[in-house]
């Protein structure tokens, strides 16, 4: 008899259904250094904020941002007879005293050479942002005459900074400058591919600029000590976009290669491109939580098996950087996509938003690109899927993340929509919409793969 009371009462425990839930602020006491802040989640009754009425969703969801206070804020969560408190604590703002480093300038140049693979050459000294000139590999040598905010300024031949990580280097012997011997040309099956002889790695610079450029620095008996070359891009692709390149060291030699534009069926513009499909987040990392609890990670890998079958139908090769909940690097998602030499990369998430700003007030699909080279099929993508679907065009935009600074393949990230937003999350988590998103994302594709033929 005890055996069934107990198990009686877990039943009632188990069922006990809130009336309301909050997903953000994640936790009931919280710091939050902003002049705003916003609770997100969802209520089958009427709620109050503090005794504002808070509008709810058709769906139950809610947004509802609030003002902070210097100090402790104290929020009263009340919906029937359920109550919830929420402590915010707002640093108050101290004068740190702080000052930006100095460049400091040595007396006479350093060298070194690079120790960690894909180490990020900059245009500032700064760890963010659209600042990179290449990524470095492991012994290219380097030139240095000063450092800055954790950086050590490298010499770009005579005219010529770049700035990289004083992490990535190690200062060493003194060498000469590198001699460049010659360079082959190689019209492959699916590349233009040159192979430029060095006697040593030196650093690099691949401008997308029409025509595209590469340039070596610290090269001896070369104007400002730096051998440049002009891929003809008119010649071999008239009007047409880029589609991928890549560079990377064999030894001395450095390989370029730049992706052929595939031949296009008239009737069938995906059949035989290679799209890499990138669902976002996934095992442990769960991404951003939707107003009615929805995982971000769940929402990009439904959309993107979607999208999976939509083009698969229509005649594209499709590699999925994962198709369960599982969790996959960043980097390992990259190199899924440039192992079969992806045409395109595509990277599906569900947007959200920092403290400070309004869930309300912003809405519908956002597309990001690093590299010139993905803008037109982003503009095309977002066109398609904000006509078609009805959402906000919340723009195209250029972003330093780890998917889109993939050159190998036209690489995009899309915020398909915002999971935070109770309109935009109510959508999201819809079966029949997301058909929808992977159909739109789907004619996207063929539209920009059609205007290519």
């Amino acid at each position: 008899m005890r055996r069934y009371l107990l198990l009686f009462i877990l039943i009632l425990l188990g069922g006990k259904c809130f009336a309301f839930d909050v997903v953000y602020p994640k936790n009931s006491t919280v710091t939050i250094n902003a002049k705003s802040t916003f609770f997100i989640g969802s209520s089958k009754t009427p709620l109050k904020i503090n005794g504002q009425n808070v509008p709810l969703h058709w769906s139950g969801g809610f947004a509802y941002v609030v003002n902070l206070n210097e100090g402790t804020n104290t929020f009263t969560l009340q919906s029937e007879n359920e109550k919830k408190i929420f402590i915010i604590n707002k640093p108050a703002i101290k004068s740190s005293g702080w000052t930006p480093p100095q460049f400091f300038k040595y007396p006479d140049n350093k060298h070194g050479y690079v120790v960690n693979e894909n180490s990020p050459l900059r245009s500032t000294p700064v760890d963010a942002g659209i600042n990179r000139l290449a990524h470095l590999q492991r012994n290219v040598l380097l030139t240095i005459d000063g450092e800055k905010n954790g950086f050590y300024r490298v010499v770009l031949g005579e005219n010529k900074f770049g700035w990289i990580a004083k992490t990535n280097v190690k200062l060493g012997n003194e060498y000469e400058f590198a001699t460049f011997y010659d360079y082959d040309f190689i019209d492959d099956e699916k590349f233009y591919i040159y192979k430029f002889h060095f006697d040593k790695k030196v650093p690099f610079e691949i401008s997308e600029n029409n025509p595209l450029t590469i340039k070596f620095f610290n090269i001896k008996d070369k104007k400002d000590n730096t051998f440049s070359l002009e891929f003809p891009q008119s010649l071999y692709f008239g009007e047409k976009n880029l589609i991928g390149y890549g560079g990377e060291y064999q030894d001395n030699d450095f390989i370029w290669k730049i992706k052929k534009i595939p031949n296009i069926s008239p009737k069938k513009p995906l059949k035989n491109i290679i799209i890499t499909i990138d669902a976002g987040h996934g095992g442990s990392e769960n991404g951003a939580i939707g107003c009615l609890g929805d995982k971000e990670k769940d929402i990009t890998l439904a959309i993107s098996k979607l999208l999976e079958a939509e083009l698969k139908q229509r005649g594209a090769k499709v590699i999925m950087t994962r198709s369960d909940d599982s969790y996959v690097g960043l980097k390992e998602r990259v190199d899924i996509a440039n192992y079969d030499n992806s045409e395109v990369l595509i990277s599906i998430h569900g947007n959200a938003l920092p403290d400070g700003a309004d869930p309300n007030k912003n809405s519908g699909t956002s597309i990001y690109y690093y590299y010139n080279q993905s803008k037109p099929l982003a503009d095309t993508i977002i066109e398609t899927m904000t006509s078609e679907l009805g959402l906000n065009n919340d723009k195209v935009r250029q972003a330093s993340f780890a998917l889109v600074r993939n050159t190998n393949a036209l690489s995009i990230l899309i915020e398909t929509a915002y999971l935070i937003n109770p309109e935009d999350n109510a959508k999201l988590i819809s079966a029949d919409f997301q058909k929808e998103i992977a159909k739109s994302i789907a004619n996207g594709l063929e539209k920009y793969f059609g205007n290519l033929k």
